[in-house]
């Protein structure tokens, strides 16, 4: 249940998704919070202007916690974010340790308002050379 700290916190993301916007990128902003509603950092989308289809602001603003935060300060933030991350930053978040994350819009309502991106999916094939690859990655995470 959102609370309205977290209404406040949001509707600073859409601004950042506004600026993107006015910036010429798509929509998306988020912000970092500690545990007490600070914010620690905020980020809008830059992936046109930078010509990095990476440049979330989730993804950014994962990658900057997990460099700049220490896991028990990481493990106490909020992410607040216009709309909910996309697989590749849920991934990213989780790495950096995140506790909450906290949307205005949800992908599928999203998927309602966008065009397709007009891209059919990309074929995945596997696993294959399963006692291969285990001999290079088992023990690692012990």
């Amino acid at each position: 249940m959102t609370t309205a700290d977290d209404h406040t916190l949001l509707r600073r993301t859409i601004a950042l998704a506004a600026t993107a916007r006015d910036g010429g990128d798509p929509p998306f902003g988020s912000l970092l919070a500690a545990a007490d509603g600070t914010i620690l950092a905020e980020e809008h989308n830059t992936t046109l202007t930078e010509r990095d289809i990476t440049a979330h602001p989730e993804l950014k603003l994962a990658r900057w916690a997990a460099r700049e935060l220490d896991p028990a300060t990481a493990a106490e933030t909020t992410m607040y974010t216009s709309c909910q991350p996309c697989g590749m930053c849920e991934a990213a978040i989780r790495q950096a340790g995140l506790r909450r994350v906290v949307y205005a819009l949800s992908n599928e309502q999203l998927l309602d308002i966008r065009p397709g991106s007009g891209r059919p999916p990309v074929p995945q094939e596997g696993p294959a050379l399963l006692d291969e690859v285990r001999a290079v990655v088992e023990g690692y995470y012990r």
